[in-house]
């Protein structure tokens, strides 16, 4: 009897210990689990306010926040369709609509607060505009990727089904196509007034001219040292470096640093060996406050990381199985003081990824396709405000902004959030 009584205990002690190791365990689990957390963000469904004037905005390609947190976007009005702007035909055809001008100013409420762009005199705008950034100065500069093709010839990244689209060719090179019509960026003042241009409309002599520039996609101004870097882009592949305000040229480079080369690569394959040089496009720079410069390389899946100099750092694959349009379209940093966050726009999967920047480790994306806010249509530019909150534009049939209000930090429950329709 006794010998069976001390079995039992021994058997109940047993099982209360496996009980409570496994409560520790669980325990653990949850905290490790509360312990990755990630910025947080509900889409604000009611920003920005309707436009005045019955203008609507075409594909958008571009968003910046300045140091006022105003929200500029770029657009191509010229990507519009013959119905959306039907009263600006001759003789308007019917009350609505025609298009916005190409760049939009918004306060934080989402009332549109200013507008311009365009041709004018002393400058050559863009065939197909491309990007804006609103540096340290409060300068807004402007790239583009238009090749100086008629509107219907045009791919849909480049202001396709075009209405009133410039049609200027660009001079053809010696026993060559036409070169390159967007080959140049462009400076303005926040009101619209033209201060410089780098490079000329049709010279880009490929991706390692250092006057010219080859359909770049986007800017960035370093404020320590007012140096312009740019994604040079659809055309070249490479990022290159000149003063911001004389247009000096200063140094280039392609991928892992090396010297540019113009090769066709051939369409991306995942599992190919990994490519030496960019692809087109390079589609973004963003610095970083610790000296990092993170350039996209959209249609090889990847991000790569160099110093101010072009000394390549590291790269980290993103959806690497990503096919078409590639993944990594844009990014830009949260506004901790360590910028301990990238946000990442993908627009062929189309969802933002949040990643930890110090280890490019992906710990959460949001998003979905679709029409409806919080979802998204090719989101192409990302950029961020002071309070943390993020911004988004869509191009191709996308044509319009967001914005994601950001919620603090929590810990992170899905890999894939979905759709971040507000609680309330």
């Amino acid at each position: 009897m006794k010998r069976h009584l001390l079995t039992g205990a021994i058997l109940l002690a047993i099982i209360g210990a496996l009980g409570i190791g496994s409560i520790v365990l669980e325990k653990k689990s949850v905290v490790e689990a509360a312990a990755v957390q990630a910025p947080r963000f509900e889409v604000d469904p009611m920003w920005p306010k309707p436009l005045p004037n019955h203008w609507i905005m075409g594909s958008t390609i571009g968003v910046s926040v300045d140091d006022r947190d105003h929200v500029w976007i770029i657009h191509r009005p010229g990507s519009l369709e013959r119905m959306e702007t039907y009263a600006a035909a001759i003789p308007p055809a019917a009350e609505c609509c025609s298009a916005a001008p190409p760049v939009l100013e918004f306060d934080q409420e989402g009332n549109m607060v200013g507008s311009w762009g365009g041709p004018g005199n002393g400058y050559e705008w863009p065939d197909s505009n491309h990007g804006i950034t609103v540096d340290y100065k409060g300068n807004v500069w402007i790239g583009g990727n238009g090749r100086g093709t008629p509107a219907a010839a045009r791919g849909p990244e480049e202001g396709g089904n075009a209405k009133q689209a410039q049609q200027t060719k660009a001079p053809a090179g010696r026993g060559g196509p036409p070169l390159y019509h967007d080959s140049m960026v462009l400076k303005f003042s926040r009101d619209g007034k033209f201060l410089m241009q780098i490079g000329k409309l049709g010279q880009s002599k490929g991706s390692n001219d250092v006057d010219n520039l080859g359909l770049p996609a986007k800017t960035m101004v370093d404020p320590k040292t007012n140096e312009l870097y740019v994604a040079d882009g659809y055309g070249n592949k490479r990022v290159i470096v000149f003063d911001a305000d004389t247009g000096k040229y200063k140094r280039h480079w392609g991928a892992y640093g090396n010297k540019p080369d113009d090769t066709n690569l051939g369409p991306y394959k995942p599992d190919a060996p990994v490519a030496q040089q960019f692809r087109n496009p390079v589609h973004c720079v963003e610095l970083s406050r610790d000296g990092m410069l993170y350039v996209c390389d959209r249609v090889n899946d990847r991000i790569q990381v160099f110093t101010t100099d072009g000394k390549f750092v590291k790269e980290v694959f993103i959806a690497k199985n990503t096919l078409g349009d590639g993944s990594a379209w844009d990014i830009a940093f949260s506004k901790d003081p360590q910028q301990k966050y990238i946000y990442l726009a993908d627009g062929s999967n189309e969802k933002i990824y949040i990643m930890l920047r110090e280890t490019m480790e992906i710990l959460t994306s949001f998003g979905d396709g679709g029409r409806q806010p919080g979802q998204f249509y090719a989101v192409h530019s990302i950029a961020t405000d002071s309070k943390g909150n993020v911004y988004t534009t869509e191009t191709y049939r996308g044509q319009r902004v967001q914005k994601f209000v950001y919620k603090g930090l929590a810990a992170v429950t899905k890999k894939d959030q979905g759709v971040l329709w507000p609680k309330k």
